[in-house]
């Protein structure tokens, strides 16, 4: 880790839960920050901020940011003096804690507690009854797969539902707040220790619930947020979260479909056709049945080599496929990019988290 003092040159842009902002630390260059309100407070130009700059200095892609630690407003101390310290009283009226046992831990109303207005609901359901929830195994997922169910079933109601297998804020993805200004996701829910969404969920299942009780979602799409783990090895990598979502449809009576991850473009060989994080989730994560949604592609060798992939790695031993021929959907705008690749760049990435966003439409 790394934390070092700067200072607030301004405040770039903002929406809710999030401000950009352009910093000057006080041992680097100009640089990109993020802050989180609810963990520090707004800040403005001319403030102090203490910056952990860990992730930018390990050059480490997503986001590409300082982040915000704490403040001290401007004006707060004299030259020379010890800073008036900055205090936060954002009491949100719940008692369940996120980011838990870490200095920016965080009270929230969590959507089953007691204090919440929807705990008698969420009291004693633990069905979803059928409701087809679409598992993704990268964020990058999420906005083709609620286009492709948008442009099938346009008055379904979409939930996506957050876990917290890589980033924990919720508004710092870009991608789900221009979804839902689109008018592709209806309902947010963020699980575990992610927070920040419409509603709060403790853990994976009970987020489930609360998107189809609580939301009124008639589908949902699980993925983890910006900023997916990869180390090379066979469990070492945020793929297995897929994995894990199908298992908790199946704790919660939904139905699964998985949305494969797939490349003709990356230089990665354990990326290209299926990447090996989809096998792993849905042969050695995945207890549970699912819908494996596969893309016909009009490039044969690819197709093949899909085929081959999945077939090759017992994957049908388990699950049902669930082939799509379909067309990129219309995201309404929402910008499409993967790991710095556009649908003209890799088709059949996007084409893939199509599919699956068209099998769930069918079951809706």
């Amino acid at each position: 880790m790394r934390l070092v003092w700067g200072d607030v040159l301004g405040v770039e842009r903002e929406r809710a839960g999030l401000q950009r902002l352009r910093v000057q630390p006080d041992d680097g260059a100009e640089a990109a920050a993020l802050c989180y309100p609810a963990l520090s407070g707004a800040c403005a130009a001319g403030d102090r901020v203490l910056l952990n700059t860990t992730a930018v200095d390990l050059a480490l892609g997503t986001g590409g940011a300082h982040l915000v630690v704490t403040r001290v407003p401007a004006g707060s101390a004299e030259a020379g003096a010890c800073p008036v310290g900055m205090a936060l009283d954002d009491p949100s009226g719940g008692h369940v804690m996120k980011l838990r046992y870490t200095p920016l831990q965080r009270d929230v109303v969590s959507v089953e507690a007691p204090e919440s207005p929807s705990h008698d609901v969420m009291a004693e359901a633990v069905d979803v009854g059928g409701m087809p929830v679409v598992c993704c195994g990268l964020h990058s997922h999420v906005p083709l797969v609620a286009a492709a169910i948008r442009e099938r079933r346009p008055g379904a109601r979409i939930a996506y539902v957050m876990t917290d297998q890589a980033a924990l804020p919720f508004a710092m993805s870009d991608v789900i707040a221009a979804c839902t200004d689109a008018g592709l996701i209806d309902v947010s829910v963020s699980c575990g220790q992610a927070f920040g969404a419409g509603l709060e969920a403790v853990n994976l299942p009970s987020g489930l619930i609360a998107a189809r009780l609580v939301g009124g979602a008639d589908v949902a799409i699980v993925a983890i947020g910006p900023g997916v783990v990869g180390t090379g090895t066979a469990l070492g990598h945020g793929g297995v979260a897929q994995g894990e979502a199908i298992n908790a449809c199946a704790a919660v009576g939904a139905r699964a479909v998985a949305s494969l991850r797939v490349s003709f473009a990356d230089a990665r060989e354990r990326h290209r056709g299926v990447s090996h994080h989809s096998i792993i989730a849905l042969t050695r994560i995945a207890l549970a049945g699912a819908t494996v949604a596969v893309p016909v592609l009009v490039d044969a060798t690819q197709q093949e080599r899909i085929d081959a992939d999945l077939a090759g790695a017992g994957v049908w031993d388990r699950h049902d496929r669930f082939d799509v021929a379909c067309e990129l959907p219309d995201v309404r705008g929402v910008e499409l990019r993967t790991m710095g690749r556009g649908p003209a760049d890799d088709p059949a990435f996007f084409l893939a988290a199509s599919a699956a966003g068209a099998a769930a439409a069918s079951m809706v």
